[in-house]
């Protein structure tokens, strides 16, 4: 543990399992249909609804999507542009099956899937105009950026 974390008056436990002492840790965003984005986010990515609950005097939802965490905020977003957010990156496991499933069930997909070093990624609008990039990591990535993904050591 670095000096620095230890004069922190922070406890020793750690999250994660890991001596970081910054996560990135959730995106919250705003749902003008509370409801119908905790669906969205359930059938296409199986999130696991963690908490729901008031905070900060309105409901807000909490979610689990793999490692990953999102919170919604029920409330209508203030601006439909996405301000400085591109776009929130999904990353699965089967993305041709993914694609295909959205594909039958009528969301609309701009484009096919973009192949690229034996993975490849798609496009697709969430509720509120979220704009979600579906990707999956190639085989033949660098291993550098394998191992970012979780899916090896990087050596």
């Amino acid at each position: 543990m670095t000096e620095a974390a230890s004069n922190s008056g922070h406890s020793r436990n750690r999250p994660y399992g890991r001596d970081d002492r910054y996560h990135l840790q959730h995106v919250h965003l705003f749902a003008s249909n509370i409801d119908e984005t905790i669906g969205f986010y359930k059938k296409w990515f199986d999130a696991r609804v963690t908490w729901d609950g008031d905070y900060g005097g309105a409901r807000n939802v909490f979610m689990k999507i793999g490692i990953g965490a999102m919170h919604l905020y029920e409330q209508s977003p203030r601006d439909l542009g996405r301000n400085a957010v591109h776009h929130l990156g999904m990353q699965v496991v089967g993305l041709h099956e993914v694609y295909e499933r959205m594909k039958a069930a009528g969301l609309h997909l701009p484009n096919p899937v973009r192949e690229h070093s034996g993975g490849g990624y798609f496009m697709v609008k969430a509720p509120d105009d979220v704009l979600l990039e579906v990707f999956e990591p190639g085989q033949s990535r660098d291993p550098r950026v394998r191992a970012y993904y979780g899916l090896g050591s990087g050596e």
